[in-house]
């Protein structure tokens, strides 16, 4: 898997701007990484690429945002789920399976009750330095595969 480094958040955010780029209705991205490791930061250039305005936070005490844009974003943060079954009780398939796109955030929690196809983002922080992040994109199904070498396209093109 090709490996995007980004030297600043404002990078990260512009990957995830470059990703909604090529996004559709139903699409599912999971983010993974520690805490601090630039999910939300990345979710936030996915909504000013939707074209969502005003702010766009993090999701953990209210589970699940929903943005309007040129798509709806459902933004769905699982970091303080106990279970995946709480997962399940807030009907989150539906959202899974909705007219928007669909980004969660701690998504490895909940794995088991993601759909099948989706696209996997993990994000570390690189020793390289403090704000320098590595993000890899692994698809799960041939639409996220197309997504994923898109993605890595653009990005490197620096579009």
């Amino acid at each position: 898997m090709p490996v995007i480094k980004t030297f600043s958040p404002e990078e990260t955010a512009g990957v995830g701007e470059k990703l909604a780029a090529l996004l559709r209705p139903g699409d599912v991205i999971c983010l993974n990484g520690d805490l601090g490791a630039g999910k939300t930061r990345l979710a936030q250039g996915v909504a000013r690429g939707l074209g969502i305005e005003g702010p766009v936070t993090s999701p953990t005490f209210t589970l699940i945002n929903e943005y309007q844009g040129g798509l709806t974003l459902y933004h769905i943060d699982v970091y303080r789920l106990d279970s995946p079954a709480e997962m399940e009780d807030l009907g989150c398939a539906e959202y899974f399976y909705g007219e928007g796109v669909t980004l969660v955030e701690w998504a490895d929690k909940v794995k088991d009750l993601l759909p099948g196809e989706r696209l996997d983002i993990y994000i570390k922080r690189s020793p390289e330095g403090e704000d320098v992040r590595e993000i890899i994109a692994v698809p799960r199904g041939e639409r996220y595969r197309y997504l994923a070498e898109e993605l890595t396209k653009v990005v490197r093109a620096g579009d």
